[in-house]
């Protein structure tokens, strides 16, 4: 039997189309929106935000100390980019030729030492708050949101397609431990973004979903003809069967088969071998070529996660030859053709493409036998580009070790903020839990001098 991509609630095709007592129940697609306080003129229409999972180092990336001593300076050299004055590392040479677009925040900070701790930050701009002994933090339905699951409570499903999409896998530790700060969180279960994951090495992104597809042997026509027949036999028993959440989700479910053209966002067979050869097939890539897709069709908020399962940034060990080999190389690639394309078909201007790990690297290296570079949440970098942002910039530096920040210190929370100022939320926006209560989105002001 062929394998299914994973989806958000691990749902079959035949779960999605079967009727008689109404379809399958998917968590993630109803939605309320609240009337929250959006702003007129958001300078980014969508979001794609890159999660480098594990942690990567400031100082062989964004923030190089070559006038450093010792591990401080590592074993990299700096080059030149199109920006005079800015230098990123030589492993990195196609996202040098695009600094014109970036805005680099070297002075990013926290406190939070673990990755679910630190994840939960990058992802929520709120601390985790934590209530087991245990030192990492796995996803709680107590859990502040996520920045799609935010976007997924605000403007919810529009032509059948949902505000937010995760790819290709979760933030996790091993095969088990989930981060947090990964879904909706208390909002509740209904706000969680679709997850679209591709556990599998050989099972790359770049198909559409079976699950919101319907088979050749059912047109549209058929499942109408399905629906109105359990509509007539639910009338009238409003009382004793069908709860109004139920119905909603249904009424998503219809959307999105409704909608069969806007899912092939998420396929790529339609690219052309020019713009797969740009991206590559590298799991990351191939998601990041699917983000493009998705924001164009109309998704407000698209995390791509570095898919920290097979290769990951947290370099305790053979920190440099796996940052050279495995690591920088293909992320390298991505990330500049995502920046590229977006900017050739004139989507870069409206799109805020976010760069960023859950913390950076300690500035010495440890004593493992392969030498590695442990977490470090007191400065670290991020990077926007895109969006309103203006680009061939730094904001902030780190000191001459890239232990802490040195000028205009950047708190996460405040680099969420300015994520959500640029999607049109105002220091007023809220939303709410699954009591009720309102809870406002921005938790700092935003950093209104990158725009």
């Amino acid at each position: 039997m062929p394998r299914q991509q994973q989806t958000s609630g691990g749902l079959s095709r035949r779960q999605a189309i079967r009727t008689g007592a109404g379809l399958a129940p998917l968590a993630f697609l109803a939605n309320d929106a609240n009337g929250a306080t959006l702003q007129p003129k958001a300078t980014a229409r969508a979001c794609i935000f890159l999660h480098i999972t594990g942690g990567p180092a400031q100082q062989e990336t964004f923030d190089m100390k070559p006038k450093a001593t010792g591990a401080a300076r590592g074993e990299f050299d700096p080059i030149a980019s199109r920006v005079p004055g800015i230098d990123v590392c030589e492993f990195m040479p196609k996202t040098a030729s695009l600094t014109h677009h970036l805005s680099i925040i070297r002075s990013m900070h926290h406190d939070q030492t673990f990755h679910g701790g630190g994840t939960h930050y990058n992802l929520t701009g709120r601390p985790h708050q934590p209530r087991t002994p245990q030192p990492e933090y796995y996803l709680d339905s107590r859990d502040a949101p996520c920045i799609g699951a935010v976007f997924q409570q605000l403007i919810g499903f529009r032509a059948g397609l949902p505000a937010s999409v995760h790819l290709p896998f979760w933030i996790q530790q091993g095969n088990v431990g989930r981060f947090a700060g990964q879904d909706a969180g208390f909002l509740g279960q209904r706000f969680n973004p679709l997850r679209v994951f591709h556990v599998a090495k050989t099972d790359l992104p770049g198909s559409l979903p079976r699950t919101f597809r319907l088979p050749d042997a059912i047109p549209v026509s058929r499942l109408d003809r399905r629906t109105s027949l359990l509509t007539s036999l639910e009338r009238g028993r409003e009382d004793l069967t069908t709860p109004l959440q139920w119905k909603r989700q249904r009424e998503r479910a219809m959307e999105i088969l409704h909608a069969g053209g806007a899912w092939q966002a998420f396929s790529i067979k339609d690219e052309t071998p020019e713009t797969r050869q740009l991206y590559g097939d590298h799991k990351f890539a191939r998601s990041c070529l699917v983000a493009r897709r998705l924001v164009e069709a109309g998704v407000k908020v698209v995390q791509v996660n570095w898919p920290g399962h097979e290769t990951h940034f947290d370099t305790h060990g053979g920190h440099f030859p796996d940052m050279k080999n495995t690591l920088l190389p293909p992320m390298d690639r991505a990330y500049a053709a995502l920046l590229q394309d977006l900017d050739q078909r004139g989507l870069l201007e409206d799109t805020l493409v976010v760069w960023s790990g859950e913390f950076g690297r300690t500035p010495a290296l440890n004593g493992n036998k392969t030498a590695g570079r442990d977490h470090w949440p007191w400065v670290y970098t991020s990077v926007l580009a895109g969006g309103g942002v203006r680009g061939g910039r730094h904001f902030g530096s780190s000191d001459p070790q890239a232990a802490y920040p040195h000028d205009d210190p950047v708190h996460v929370s405040r680099f969420v903020a300015t994520i959500y100022h640029a999607l049109g939320c105002t220091e007023e926006t809220v939303v709410h839990d699954v009591q009720g209560r309102p809870h406002h989105v921005m938790q700092q002001r935003p950093l209104l001098q990158i725009f």
